[in-house]
């Protein structure tokens, strides 16, 4: 958020004002997905996810389902679906969906 308010490109912005709905896969039922910012940069305006990079891919199967295993492949049908409201809603918008990582930031966990 600080860099929102110190960086002179970004001219407009808010954190988790735009609700976009989505048919949840785990009870087909529609929910409302909030991404995490809006931002206006120049002409073009985005809306950002920002997600640890593990849970942007889908998880690996084990040798055995634990139910860890059983709650990561829940959450990452969940975010699918997300993910996809959002680049429609994007794209109706002419907006621009991006998900963000630790990778995009520079962070390194250790």
């Amino acid at each position: 958020m600080n860099w929102c308010d110190m960086n002179e490109s970004v001219l407009e912005w808010g954190s988790e004002e735009i609700a976009i709905p989505y048919r949840s896969p785990l009870d087909n039922r529609m929910h409302r997905y909030f991404p995490d910012f809006y931002m206006k940069i120049g002409s073009k305006k985005y809306l950002i996810e920002i997600k640890p990079y593990r849970f942007t891919q889908e998880p690996n199967i084990p040798k055995r389902k634990t139910k860890r295993f059983i709650t990561e492949v829940k959450q990452w049908g969940v975010n699918l679906a997300k993910w996809e409201a959002a680049k429609e809603a994007c794209l109706d918008n002419g907006w621009e969906f991006k998900i963000i990582t630790e990778k995009e930031l520079g962070i390194s966990y250790k």
